[in-house]
């Protein structure tokens, strides 16, 4: 599972700056229920070989602000639901008074943190690090959030005790499912009528509300691994008004699922978090079914209307299967599994080389590139690159400069010849020749046993 970090520090220190660097996009998935500021976001990043997630927050004052007190509560909030903290200090301005009160506060989570000295840079570090040094956590990580600077050792330091990410699920696994969605859009009910059964399928423990369960189940002869998020149900005492809702138990059941089912209320309108929650998924190459719930006595004028919403708000869920259901009276709950084995099903697909090169020749041309300063891109061959989401490679010339709109006509060329529906598609442009030139093709991958 990844770790999870959080940027502590007074403000204008450079914490959202080293999110954005981390993250390489200000396009973070930020919690915005009731009751929740915007301050506190998440994102997923990288470094090196290491993936983690990152949580920037406020800065920590004084408290004199009423909304500066509510902002802290939320940098304290995440501090808490964090694997480490990054406690981060601008190395020009030097300690002062309210950083040892932070610390202070810190210690008491009994969390492991790591000191980032930021702003260094044209600073005499060994000089300028003596200072940092009385604050006894160690030895202090000078960088320069700005410039980047630094931070690849400070995160080396950072992830040092915590173990490499893996892959667990083997591909005969059979599909492993996420459900995700907003608060009271009905996962909790929904998993009760997936898993049909009267029993407690996952309950949080002290200390561990971020954490999400692997279910596996077997269904018609086929493996299934459910990853659940919702918290405390048991069959015929779901109580949907106190499901809980975290951004890292989302976020992290999104990581190791292959297949997501993102769920809508068909009785509010579509909501930014819903969006996020659904791009995130893309952004990682997780297949997809859509599932609007609580469709069961909505009017026609009703039903228009949050189509419209769907269309209007998520038009980039269009390689999506949509299924209208009532998960409360099992209506249409019968078509979910079905829907997934196609997804799963495409998004581990196997497509030969010839068949990808014919179908490129042929929307090239059909609709060929666009020129160029007066030269034609020539996309010449294609072959498959990855599974889970599909990577299609092609070769050719000037393939970086083709523009968003080709790119996406390519995809949806292939995702129909492909039968590729439920499943993101990954382009890989190359120039070079063709490496698969006189080569037989390769065996199909091994797929999951049926028992």
């Amino acid at each position: 599972m990844k770790p999870v970090i959080a940027l502590v520090g007074q403000p204008n220190v450079g914490k959202s700056t080293l999110f954005n660097r981390l993250t390489r996009s200000r396009d973070a998935l930020v919690d915005d229920q009731p009751g929740i500021t915007r301050d506190r976001i998440y994102g997923n990043a990288r470094i090196n070989d290491r993936s983690f997630i990152i949580i920037d927050t406020g800065g920590l004052d004084d408290g004199s602000d009423p909304l500066q007190t509510v902002m802290s509560s939320q940098t304290w909030d995440a501090a808490d639901e964090a694997d480490a903290v990054i406690f981060l200090v601008d190395g020009r301005a030097g300690l002062s008074s309210l950083d040892d009160r932070i610390l202070a506060r810190l210690r008491k989570l009994g969390k492991r943190v790591t000191l980032a000295v930021n702003k260094t840079e044209g600073l005499d570090i060994d000089q300028r690090m003596s200072d940092f040094y009385s604050l006894g956590l160690g030895e202090p990580q000078p960088i320069s959030s700005a410039h980047g600077q630094g931070v690849s050792a400070l995160m080396e330091n950072v992830l040092a005790d915590f173990p490499h990410e893996h892959k667990d699920e083997e591909l005969d696994a059979g599909p492993v499912i996420a459900v995700i969605g907003r608060p009271n859009a009905g996962k909790s009910t929904l998993i009760n009528a997936l898993l049909g059964e009267e029993r407690v399928v996952v309950f949080d423990r002290p200390g561990t509300t971020r954490d999400s369960v692997k279910i596996p189940f077997n269904r018609e002869g086929v493996d299934y691994t459910l990853i659940d998020t919702a918290g405390v149900r048991r069959r015929g005492k779901v109580d949907e008004k106190i499901e809980k809702f975290s951004v890292i138990k989302t976020l992290q059941a999104i990581d190791q699922a292959n297949v997501v089912l993102m769920m809508l209320d068909a009785r509010r309108e579509i909501s930014d978090q819903d969006a996020t929650l659904a791009s995130y998924a893309i952004e990682q190459g997780k297949a997809m079914v859509v599932i609007v719930n609580k469709w069961d006595g909505l009017t026609p004028e009703k039903r228009i209307w949050i189509k419209d919403e769907i269309d209007r708000k998520l038009m980039f869920l269009q390689f999506a299967e949509f299924l209208y259901v009532s998960a409360l009276h099992g209506t249409a709950v019968g078509n979910i599994f079905p829907a997934v084995e196609r997804a799963y099903d495409a998004a581990m697909k196997d497509l030969p080389t010839s068949f990808l090169t014919r179908i490129l020749e042929k929307a090239v041309e059909k609709t060929p590139p666009p020129m160029i300063s007066g030269r034609r891109m020539k996309p010449k061959f294609a072959h498959q690159g990855g599974h889970n989401p599909p990577v299609i490679v092609i070769h050719g010339n000037q393939l970086e400069k083709l523009p968003g709109s080709y790119r996406r006509y390519l995809i949806n060329t292939f995702r129909k010849a492909g039968k590729l529906q439920g499943t993101p598609i990954r382009l890989d442009f190359r120039a070079g020749s063709n490496p698969f030139e006189g080569r037989p093709s390769g065996k199909s991958r091994k797929r999951r046993k049926r028992h």
